[in-house]
């Protein structure tokens, strides 16, 4: 079986017990807290009796033991339905193919900024150690790193949207625009802008250090010696042997960074206003809607087991040894 096939079915081997935690964990941890949809629903309406609240809860389902509805909900699962929003009144699944793809097009966006353009500027600083770039890309990155992204989406906005007015200030893109196909695409892109910068700035800043002392630290070790022993040009060893061997760490940090990423696009969601998995969240915890609440933070763990699982895949073809000690134990 090829290496990368073996690591992928390992990681999904592995991916299916924690999955299975998180749902009964969090189904528990939702249990035990106090106040349920209808105690949300009444709340809205001003008031209501105990018989009211005992025959909606009957109806939604909520009156039974723990231990059963547990059962029901882990068959619910295995079928494929993630249930009803108790708070929305819609099914969940169809809540969450409406609000995943604007989070992930957020959070895509953002992590392709950070990572391209931060491990840029870090090779670029890690080049020189010492040198002018290197002091003015360090210090900044430092400045940038201390930001918070809440704070720094709003100064955006108010420059950008408010003052020059040169981007829009909220939403994923133009209510009843009637746009399609690339003008809709460039319209999202437009409003994307600016939370994909306040949310990739933060993180650009981390991996540009992260890559800056894995190249200072790629200059000292043999094989770069060797290299320049070689005659090879200084780019060429920079490139070819320094970048490859630096860019181990920043992989690593990349997976482990994905549940931060998804926990900052919530805040950023709420800034820019935009209707993804961080306000469908928000607006589940408003309703003490613990099936969608449920549903959102399995499928969070989801993504952030497809982030690792990838991130594992980029491992292995960075540093072919990954992966093939199974191989080198058979032979």
């Amino acid at each position: 079986m090829p290496r990368l096939a073996r690591i992928v079915l390992a990681r999904l081997a592995g991916s299916l017990p924690v999955l299975l935690i998180v749902l009964v964990g969090v189904f528990l941890l939702l249990d035990r807290a106090g106040g349920d949809a209808v105690d949300a629903y009444l709340l809205s309406m001003g008031g209501g009796d105990a018989q009211m609240a005992a025959a909606l809860r009957t109806e939604y389902g909520l009156d039974g033991p723990a231990w059963k509805r547990l059962a029901f909900t882990l068959g619910q699962y295995a079928r494929g339905d993630l249930g009803w929003s108790l708070a929305l009144n819609r099914p969940i699944g169809a809540l969450i193919a409406e609000r995943l793809p604007n989070t992930l097009w957020l959070m895509g966006s953002a992590t392709a900024l950070s990572f391209l353009l931060g491990s840029g500027l870090g090779v670029l600083a890690g080049r020189r150690p010492g040198s002018l770039p290197d002091r003015l890309l360090s210090g900044g990155s430092l400045m940038l790193y201390s930001i918070p992204s809440f704070w720094l989406g709003l100064v955006l906005a108010i420059v950008f949207a408010v003052q020059l007015r040169w981007l829009p200030v909220s939403g994923i893109e133009t209510i009843a625009s009637g746009k399609t196909g690339l003008a809709r695409a460039a319209d999202i892109a437009r409003h994307l802008v600016l939370p994909v910068a306040a949310l990739g700035m933060i993180y650009l800043a981390l991996f540009l250090r992260i890559m800056r002392a894995g190249m200072a630290e790629a200059w000292n070790e043999d094989y770069t010696l060797a290299a320049r022993a070689r005659g090879l040009s200084d780019w060429r060893i920079t490139l070819s042997h320094a970048a490859r061997n630096a860019l181990l760490p920043l992989v690593t940090m990349l997976g482990l960074q994905s549940a931060a990423m998804l926990g900052g696009s919530v805040v950023i969601e709420s800034v820019f206003a935009i209707p993804g998995f961080g306000r469908l969240a928000q607006e589940a915890v408003a309703g003490r809607d613990a099936p969608l609440l449920l549903a959102v933070i399995l499928t969070s763990a989801l993504m952030v087991v497809i982030a690792n699982l990838l991130v594992d895949l980029a491992y292995g073809w960075l540093d072919p040894r990954v992966g093939a000690g199974g191989r080198r134990s058979r032979g």
